[in-house]
């Protein structure tokens, strides 16, 4: 009978297929899943587990992404005194760490201060990025879009997609860190530090010129020399999402050390 042989047909294809990711992705060297509270580990265990078996992977994209975050920086780059540059690009420095945290625990040398600060920056530049641009758009001058062409217009509209969706990812993939990562206090505090220190000099008290935060849409350009005006309300909102967003990842990060403790005391 077809319809049945072409079901078996499928079964099999679909168990080789099985058995070569399997064979090329094991399952056997994965950190348990432990008993955690849904607010700190969200993901169900099949995707976890999916992202973890395919660390390599993960990691290139995030190394990809890296490398297209520091070109997409470049203007501002420009604009922005070399003495500041390790504090501008936030995403980029983002998907680094989260590379560097994934392929350390890979190879056995997992290191608990990039774990966290990758922790740290996937949802804090995941969720921030998304929320700007979907909060202040950009705005074009009348007839400017039909100017681009079908190609330069497909190119705003699929960037700003290609953007919204990425820092999602990253959001996401800071849910797998929790697997092999312990939170110490330590690793937590530095964290903590940096991206408070990015919060002060990308709004509050620049070191070196203008604040030093990704450039905002609703922010406009005064021209050479003059920098961007940063007194427009965009700003002021900015800063309290990305305040909010550090506090959210202290508390998160802490809250998964404590989960992990009371769960291996038998608490």
């Amino acid at each position: 009978m077809p319809g049945i042989g072409g079901a078996g047909g499928e079964g099999t294809v679909v168990r080789r297929l099985r058995r070569l990711y399997d064979r090329r992705f094991p399952p056997d060297d994965l950190p348990p899943r432990e008993s955690l509270p849904r607010y700190v580990a969200p993901l169900p265990g099949w995707l976890e587990d999916l992202g973890l078996r395919l660390v390599w992977p993960v990691v290139a994209a995030n190394l990809a992404g890296t490398a297209f975050g520091f070109w997409f920086y470049r203007f501002q780059f420009s604009i922005t005194d070399p003495l500041m540059w390790p504090l501008t690009p936030d995403s980029p420095l983002a998907t680094l760490f989260v590379a560097l945290s994934l392929a350390l625990w890979k190879l056995g040398r997992s290191n608990g201060y990039l774990n966290a600060l990758a922790f740290f920056g996937c949802i804090k530049l995941g969720a921030w990025t998304p929320f700007v641009l979907l909060a202040f758009p950009a705005e074009y001058p009348a007839g400017s879009l039909a100017a681009l062409g079908p190609v330069g217009f497909v190119w705003e509209y699929g960037l700003f997609v290609f953007l919204v969706t990425s820092h999602l990812a990253m959001v996401v993939e800071a849910f797998l860190i929790h697997r092999y990562a312990a939170f110490s206090v330590g690793t937590v505090g530095l964290a903590t530090a940096w991206y408070t220190l990015n919060d002060v000099v990308d709004y509050l008290v620049p070191v070196v010129g203008d604040p030093h935060h990704t450039l905002l849409n609703a922010e406009p350009y005064l021209g050479p020399g003059r920098g961007f005006d940063h007194t427009v309300p965009a700003h002021d909102v900015a800063a309290a999402a990305a305040v909010t967003l550090t506090v959210a990842c202290v508390f998160l990060a802490l809250a998964t050390r404590v989960h992990k403790l009371r769960t291996r005391s038998g608490r």
